[in-house]
C-alpha cells in the first residue's frame, strides 16, 4: 500500500506526491452531460508558470439519476488495458445532465439528484458533492485531494523518460465529515465501521481471522446517504480516516483512476442504484434456502456413510434438502479432474439417483475450483490444447500450492471456457444439480502470458473470480434453466453478485469467529449481495456443543444455510455424543431447521424484493431499514432477516445476550411479548431461542407446521400472522415458482382485505402468530 504523507507535514520517503492545485479551464463534454477539468499541480499565476506544469485531467459525467463519475489522468496516452467491470448489464438509463452557474460564479452538474459544484475562487482546487436542491452536502474533494505519486521519487523529471523503474499511482480523497462512518468494501471481517483502518482490495485465501478478504468489493457506503465505486477491478488501496482522519484515500498504480458518487438519499436507495451500475443479483430457486449438508472437507464420502447421514438428519427431523460432497470425491493429487473417486464411488450416477429416490435429499452439490492438478486426468489434455494459463516463456504457469503442479483455467480462452463447460455438462449428466466454486483468489500477476494478450495481469487478479464464476453459473443456466442456477462461491469482486450465492469460507469453531462472520455477512450485504451463507459451527477445529448449537441459530437465519466443517463431521449427534434431550444438539437444530421451512414464505418473498433492489436478504444490517437512528449505523452483533425480523445471535455459553431494538413495536416470535424501542435489551435464553422480533405493520405468511423441508407450496395451507398491524400496512405473497401472486392488504376495520389468492386452509392469526404447537421455550429478561 502506497502511503502519501509521513504525519501531516512531511511527504511519505521515497514518494513523490503532485495535487492537483487549482481549476485553470473547464470544457463542456458531451453538450451538458459533462466537464474536463485541466487541473495543474501548481498555481498558474503567470503565463511562465504553464511550463514544466505537469497536469492532472479530471472529467466529470452525468451517468444517470442521483450518480456521477469523475475519471482523472495524468498522461491520457497510457493504454487501459482490460478487463474493465461488467457496467449497466441490463442497459443504462437515459440521463439527462444540467450545467449552470451561480452568482458567485461557480460551475455545477447536475444529474437528477445529485450535483457537484466545483470550486470559483481562482488558483484554488475543490469540489463538492450535494444534493441538487442544495439541501445536504454529502462530501468533497478539498485542497490536495486528487492528484498523482511517484515511487520511488524521481530527482528530476528527465528520469521520467523511462518509467520502468517508477511506479506511478494515481489517487482521489473524500473528505469525512464529523460522526461519518464507512461500510462495505466487500466481505471484511474487521471492524464494522471501517473508519480508522487501511484496507488493500486484493483477493486472499486468508481466512476470516485478518484482514485479508476473499472477496473485495470496490464500493462502500457511507452513513450520509451517498455511496462510492470505484472503476478498477486491480489493487485499490484505501486509507479511511487513517493516512488523513478527515479523508478516504483512494490510490491506485496506473496514469487514470475512475469511481462514480452514488447518491441515495436512503441506503437502499443507494444500493438500488449501484445495481444498475454493476448489475442485480440472480434469482435462485427455493430449494436452494433449505437446510445444506456436507460430510465435510477430508472425511469419508462412501455411500453408506452419506445414506447413514442423511437417514440420521431425517430421522431426527432436520432433512437435508441439497447434500454437497466437499473436495475428496475425487482421488487425492488430482483436483480438479471432474472424475468420481472410483474407490468411493463405484457409481456415482447411480448412488446420487438412489439419494434423490429415497427422499435423502432433494439435490446434490460437488466442490469444484479452477486449479487443475497435474496428476488429474484433465491436465495433459488442457495443457495439449492450451487451456491453462502460461508463463511469458510459453511454459504452463503451475506451482505446488495447494495441488501438486497445479495449473490454472485460462478463463480468457473462450475455448477455455468451452472445454470447462463440457466437463461440467458430465457431472450434471450424474445428477448434479449445483456447485461450489471454491478458491479463484491466488491468481498470479507476474511472469504471466494470458490467452487475451490485451489484459492487464495485475487486473485479472481480482476479476478473475467474476469470470470465472459466471462461466459456471451461466453453464447450469443453460443446463437448469436461467431461474434454476445456483453456485456457492468463495472468492467474488464487483459484479460477482449477478452469480448467486457467495459463503464466508474458512472460519474457526469459536465465539469469535462466529462474530467475525456476521460482520463478513453485514459487510457483504452493502457491497450488492443479496445471498450469503457461512460454515455452521465453524470450518477450522471441532466446535464445542454450545457453540454449534447458537451457530445453528443464525446460520439458519441466513439467506442460505449449510453445515460444512474441515476435519470433523456437522451433524449433530456427532459433537455431543448424540443428547436427545431438549437442548441437545439434534433438538436444537430440528428446531432451527423447522423454524426456517416455516419462514419460507416470507424468505422467498423478501428475496425477489431483496434482488430487484440489490439489497441483502439475510445478513441485512438495521442501518438499511433504521437509516435515520445513529446506532443502527454501529451494531454489527445483530442483523434482519429480511425488512420485519431482527435476530441478535447469543456468543456467550450462559445464553445471555444484549441486543438493540429501533423505534417501535417489536414482538418476541417465540412468546409474543411486545418490547418498545429504541433501547437495548439483556435475555438468556436456552439453545432453541434467540432474541427474534417482528417488527410492527407486519403481515407474516408462515408455512405449514407440517410442511418438511424448502420445498413446498408458499401460498398453501399457510398461517397468516399480523403484527401491530394498521390500515395500508401490506405484504407480497409468492407461489413457490417465484411467482408474485399479489399483495395482501390490510384495510380500515384492521384487518386483512382478501385472501382469496391464498390456497387451501388458510388461517389468520390477528396479534401475533398462534403459538399452540411450539416447543416449550426458556427466556430471561435480565
Amino acid at each position: 500500500m502506497v502511503k502519501l504523507r509521513d504525519g501531516m507535514w512531511l511527504p511519505a520517503e521515497g514518494v513523490r506526491t503532485e495535487y492537483a492545485e487549482e481549476i485553470y479551464n473547464i470544457t463542456p463534454l458531451d453538450g451538458e452531460r459533462g466537464l474536463s477539468l485541466l487541473c495543474p499541480v501548481g498555481q498558474i499565476r503567470s503565463r511562465g508558470n504553464t511550463l514544466n506544469m505537469p497536469t492532472v485531467t479530471l472529467d466529470v459525467r452525468a451517468e444517470f439519476d442521483g450518480v456521477i463519475s469523475l475519471e482523472a489522468a495524468h498522461w491520457r496516452g497510457a493504454q487501459n488495458h482490460g478487463p474493465h467491470f461488467d457496467l449497466y448489464p441490463d442497459g443504462k438509463p437515459s440521463v439527462e445532465g444540467k450545467i449552470s452557474k451561480n452568482d458567485k460564479n461557480a460551475t455545477t452538474l447536475a444529474s437528477g439528484s445529485l450535483a457537484v459544484t466545483l470550486e470559483s475562487e481562482p488558483h484554488r482546487f475543490g469540489l463538492k458533492f450535494h444534493s441538487t436542491d442544495g439541501a445536504k452536502t454529502l462530501t468533497t474533494l478539498g485542497g490536495r485531494s486528487v492528484g498523482f505519486a511517484y515511487s520511488p521519487g524521481p530527482s528530476t523529471p528527465m528520469q521520467t523518460g523511462d518509467m520502468r523503474d517508477f511506479k506511478h499511482y494515481m489517487f482521489f480523497q473524500t473528505g469525512l465529515s464529523v460522526g461519518e462512518s464507512v461500510h462495505g468494501l466487500g466481505e471484511r471481517f474487521t471492524a464494522w465501521n471501517k473508519v480508522g483502518q487501511s484496507v488493500s482490495l486484493w483477493n486472499a485465501d486468508g481466512g476470516t481471522s485478518s484482514d485479508q478478504a476473499y472477496k473485495n468489493v470496490s464500493f462502500w457506503m457511507s452513513n450520509r446517504g451517498y455511496g462510492v465505486f470505484i472503476d478498477n477491478p486491480g489493487r485499490v488501496d484505501l486509507a479511511i480516516g487513517s493516512e488523513r482522519t478527515s479523508r478516504v484515500q483512494h490510490s491506485v498504480e496506473g496514469q487514470r483512476l475512475k469511481w462514480y458518487v452514488i447518491y441515495g438519499p436512503t441506503p437502499k436507495e443507494v444500493l438500488k442504484k449501484y445495481s444498475i451500475l454493476t448489475g442485480k443479483p440472480g434469482k435462485v430457486p427455493g430449494w436452494s434456502h433449505g437446510l445444506w449438508l456436507t460430510t465435510s472437507f477430508t472425511t469419508n464420502y462412501d455411500e453408506s456413510t452419506v445414506t447413514s447421514f442423511l437417514e440420521g438428519m431425517k430421522k431426527r427431523n432436520s432433512p437435508v434438502d441439497v447434500f454437497h460432497f466437499d473436495c475428496f470425491w475425487m482421488k487425492a493429487f488430482t483436483w480438479t479432474d471432474f472424475v468420481f473417486d472410483s474407490e468411493r464411488f463405484p457409481d456415482p450416477k447411480g448412488q446420487i439417483a438412489r439419494l434423490k429416490e429415497q427422499g435423502l435429499c432433494k439435490k446434490v452439490c460437488v466442490w469444484i475450483n479452477p486449479y487443475i492438478a497435474e496428476h488429474g486426468a484433465a491436465f495433459k489434455y488442457a495443457a495439449e490444447k492450451g487451456y491453462l494459463l502460461k508463463r511469458k516463456n510459453g511454459d504452463i504457469w503451475q506451482w505446488d500450492l495447494w495441488q501438486a503442479g497445479m495449473g490454472l483455467v485460462d478463463v480468457t480462452n473462450p475455448e477455455a471456457r468451452a472445454w470447462y463447460t463440457e466437463c461440467l455438462n458430465g457431472l450434471f449428466d450424474q445428477g448434479v444439480d449445483a456447485l461450489k466454486t471454491d478458491f479463484g483468489e491466488r491468481i498470479p500477476t507476474l511472469d504471466v502470458q494470458w490467452h487475451d494478450k490485451t489484459v492487464d495481469p495485475h487486473k485479472m487478479h481480482n476479476y478473475y473470480a467474476f469470470q470465472y464464476n459466471q462461466l459456471v453459473y451461466e453453464a447450469l443456466q443453460k443446463r437448469y434453466g436461467n431461474d434454476e442456477a445456483v453456485l456457492f462461491a468463495r472468492a467474488a469482486c464487483a459484479g460477482a453478485q449477478r452469480f448467486p450465492l457467495v459463503w464466508g469460507g474458512d472460519c474457526e469453531s469459536t465465539p469469535e469467529a462466529l462474530a467475525e462472520s456476521i460482520r463478513g455477512g453485514l459487510s457483504m450485504g452493502l457491497s450488492g449481495f443479496s445471498y450469503w451463507s457461512c460454515d455452521i459451527g465453524g470450518f477450522e477445529g471441532s466446535p464445542p456443543p454450545w457453540v454449534y448449537k447458537r451457530w445453528v441459530a443464525m446460520g439458519l437465519l441466513c439467506s442460505h444455510s449449510r453445515l460444512h466443517g474441515s476435519s470433523s463431521y456437522r451433524v449433530p449427534w456427532t459433537v455431543d455424543n448424540d443428547d436427545k434431550t431438549e437442548e441437545g444438539c439434534s433438538r436444537t437444530l430440528a428446531k432451527w431447521t423447522a423454524l426456517k421451512t416455516r419462514l419460507m414464505p416470507y424468505f422467498y418473498a423478501q428475496g425477489m424484493e431483496s434482488r430487484e433492489g440489490g439489497i441483502p436478504l439475510s445478513l441485512r444490517t438495521l442501518a438499511l431499514e433504521f437509516p435515520e437512528d445513529p446506532t443502527a449505523w454501529f451494531v454489527d452483533r445483530q442483523f434482519m432477516v429480511g425488512s420485519q425480523i431482527l435476530a441478535a445471535p447469543v456468543f456467550e455459553e450462559s445464553g445471555e445476550v444484549e441486543f438493540y431494538l429501533p423505534k417501535g413495536r417489536w414482538t418476541s416470535y417465540f412468546t409474543g411479548e411486545v418490547k418498545t424501542g429504541p433501547g437495548w435489551f439483556r435475555e438468556k435464553h436456552a439453545f432453541g431461542t434467540l432474541p427474534l422480533y417482528v417488527r410492527e405493520g407486519t403481515i407474516l405468511v408462515l408455512g405449514n407446521r407440517k410442511e418438511s423441508g424448502a420445498v413446498y407450496e408458499y401460498s398453501k395451507d399457510v398461517e397468516v400472522a399480523l403484527y401491530e398491524v394498521q390500515a395500508g400496512d401490506k405484504t407480497t405473497a409468492v407461489d413457490y415458482d417465484g411467482n408474485v401472486l399479489g399483495e395482501l392488504v390490510i384495510g380500515d376495520d384492521g384487518k386483512i382485505k382478501d385472501t382469496s389468492l391464498l390456497k387451501g386452509d388458510v388461517s389468520v392469526s390477528e396479534k401475533g402468530r398462534d403459538l399452540n404447537g411450539d416447543p416449550p421455550v426458556s427466556i430471561e429478561s435480565i
